[in-house]
């Protein structure tokens, strides 16, 4: 009987070992394309108006400056989502290359953002490094970009769901927690 209690422990330390290594493997997030993202559907369920402030510093990897339109969406996950159409101006020198440049950008008022997204149109190519946002509700927020937006196509993060989620107990931690009951209930 013993013997099998070991066991059975060893099994619930390998599960919780697998779990973490799994999940640490995931730890870094990568910008993706998002294909069916609607830049003029606005969802306002906040109606009041917030600013925002945004900064955005341009890898030293970048070209040494772009023409390129660059445009901005973010928000959270209630649906009240902010735009800026254009943030670009080649004439001020804004998104040189190792740089960093802050927007104030008005928009419904938001709790944690949670998901951004970026947009660039035009052939000199861009590469951002981060996109620091800090508004209304919650704390600051950065994302990690450190890669070329590619053209035509929004491109970012979507944290919403992960943030909604996090409390969420996976099958593999639902099994340790019973064995692990179910051992301790033979001890007591």
């Amino acid at each position: 009987m013993k013997e099998f209690l070991l066991l059975l422990l060893l099994v619930a330390f390998r599960l919780t070992l697998s779990v973490s290594v799994s999940e640490s493997q995931y730890g870094i997030l990568l910008p993706y394309a998002h294909e069916s993202f609607n830049f003029s559907y606005i969802k306002m369920k906040n109606k009041a108006s917030c600013s925002y402030s945004v900064v955005i510093s341009t890898s030293c990897s970048s070209p040494r400056y772009t023409r390129d339109q660059i445009s901005i969406s973010f928000g959270d996950a209630y649906g009240n989502q902010i735009n800026a159409p254009r943030l670009d101006d080649p004439s001020s020198g804004t998104f040189e290359s190792c740089s960093s440049d802050t927007f104030q950008i008005n928009g419904p008022c938001a709790y944690q953002i949670c998901y951004v997204y970026l947009y660039r149109s035009g052939s000199d190519g861009w590469k951002p490094d981060t996109v620091k946002i800090n508004g209304y509700s919650g704390g600051p927020v950065t994302f990690y970009y450190n890669t070329f937006i590619p053209r035509d196509t929004w491109y970012g993060f979507n944290l919403c769901n992960d943030a909604a989620s996090s409390y969420k107990v996976t099958a593999q931690k639902l099994l340790m927690l019973v064995i692990l009951g179910h051992i301790l209930s033979f001890w007591l």
